[in-house]
């Protein structure tokens, strides 16, 4: 890797349009879940990032926060029952606070990471999810 492909890797100024990115992306999210204007994609995008939020505490970015990060995957499940109940793609108090909570420890995680641990966590998230699928499909199989 050249000297300034490293310096521009490790920069946080230069980590910063994509992080703030990734940030805005979920909070538009939370806020559309907020006001009962939710959808699957949206849904898919706060899930992966809570498996990405997951990912960094792995790789040692705010290890402590592992408790806040695996307590939002309740509120994602409340979500996803209240759409299949006929509900619409919304999020009560309780679990907009977690999700809040959540994004924080996202938010703090993300600008700690060095471009490398991130790309490391959203290649990790990505296996987890290809890996799930193809195990789903290979049951469908067997079945």
């Amino acid at each position: 890797m050249s000297p300034l492909l490293r310096a521009l890797t490790y920069s946080h100024a230069s980590l910063e349009p994509v992080t703030q990115a990734m940030l805005l992306r979920c909070y538009i999210a939370l806020d559309a879940f907020r006001r009962g204007h939710g959808s699957r994609d949206l849904f898919s995008t706060l899930g992966r990032t809570v498996l990405i939020a997951e990912e960094l505490i792995r790789l040692g970015h705010r290890a402590s926060a592992a408790g806040d990060i695996e307590s939002v995957q309740a509120a994602l499940m409340h979500i996803n029952a209240e759409e299949h109940a006929g509900g619409g793609w919304r999020v009560c108090d309780a679990d907009y606070l977690s999700l809040s909570t959540a994004l924080a420890v996202f938010s703090e995680q993300l600008n700690a990471a060095s471009l490398n641990d991130i790309a490391k966590a959203q290649a990790r998230m990505l296996d987890g999810l290809l890996g799930s699928e193809r195990s789903t499909q290979q049951v469908e199989e067997l079945a």
